[in-house]
């Protein structure tokens, strides 16, 4: 056996425990969704010029998590114009992204999927952030209200993603039936958090997902978690807080709840989400997944891999 080989065997024996109760965890989020049945997504929309003649391209804003309005792209390429019901692919930013311009999703319009693309709130986008918080927050955007979890930065823009799979459920080209969620990074983990929460996803693309055994990670990432980790290092006090907080977000502890099929991906050498923390929450779902190793490869995605989610959504669509 060569060491890469034990790398791998290693990686899939690692079974860190829970950092939360499962039952009160389900208990907390059906509490959460349960609140959110009745509250409109006060849907608007803008339509856009685009050099791509053959597709329809709105501006398409929702609220969120609370009234912020999330600004997304929704795209729809020929076959959803002609009639026909078409899969649909949710699209989520890596940190400090944005949704960007219609071009950089035509690879996806050309396999006659429509498009969702969202902002993440207050991030690189279009979108601002109404949340409020009664206490201070580390330069970036994570920190904010990490002391008390209806408060957080992280509950509001994970009912952003889970709403956002609702706002594609309303579009009248999308077949119900075949909704993915995508994203890489951050987009990666809200796309793990959107299937673990909402049951009418039909597939998951996530590419070296944060939120994954995310007290390990603050120890140890050079991402997004450095953020908390200076909060706590200023307010040693609020340790227990913050990790009782992040708890009910971190996809160790929701994994379990994912049905639809899962394709991750994950880099040896990355170290801003760690291979132990992406085969954390790999190990524990209990859905059709698969995982693809780059042993060489940092925080990115190649072409390869690109490839590779392509081609699992072209089946996961026709199952």
């Amino acid at each position: 056996m060569h060491a890469l080989e034990r790398r791998k065997n290693d990686l899939l024996s690692y079974h860190p425990p829970l950092t939360m109760d499962a039952a009160a965890l389900n208990l907390y989020w059906q509490a959460v969704l349960d609140s959110y049945a009745d509250k409109p997504l006060a849907i608007a929309r803008e339509l856009l010029d685009t050099p791509i003649a053959a597709v329809r391209t709105e501006r398409l804003t929702f609220k969120g998590s609370d009234d912020t309005p999330i600004h997304g792209l929704y795209i729809v390429p020929q076959q959803g114009l002609a009639g026909e019901k078409i899969p649909c692919v949710i699209i989520y930013q890596g940190y400090t992204g944005d949704k960007g311009l219609p071009e950089r999703y035509a690879a996806w319009l050309l396999l006659g999927y429509a498009v969702f693309a969202v902002d993440a709130r207050g991030q690189g986008g279009e979108t601002g952030n109404l949340l409020t918080s009664e206490e201070g927050a580390v330069k970036g955007w994570v920190t904010q209200g990490l002391s008390s979890i209806e408060q957080s930065y992280y509950r509001a823009i994970t009912m952003d993603a889970v709403r956002a799979v609702d706002v594609a459920l309303f579009q009248e080209e999308v077949d119900p039936a075949r909704i993915a969620v995508v994203g890489g990074s951050q987009g990666g983990g809200l796309a793990l958090l959107a299937a673990a929460l909402h049951s009418k996803v039909s597939a998951v693309v996530s590419d070296i997902p944060n939120m994954c055994h995310m007290d390990y990670g603050i120890m140890h990432s050079t991402g997004s978690l450095t953020e908390i980790a200076q909060h706590i290092k200023r307010y040693p006090e609020r340790l227990n807080a913050v990790l009782g907080t992040l708890a009910h977000f971190d996809l160790l502890n929701l994994a379990e709840r994912i049905k639809a099929p899962v394709l991750m991906s994950v880099g040896w050498k990355d170290t801003v989400c760690l291979p132990e923390t992406v085969y954390a929450v790999y190990n524990r779902i209990r859905s059709r997944k698969q995982l693809n190793d780059y042993p060489f490869s940092g925080h990115e995605v190649s072409e390869y891999q690109t490839r590779e989610a392509i081609l699992f959504l072209q089946q996961a669509f026709k199952s």
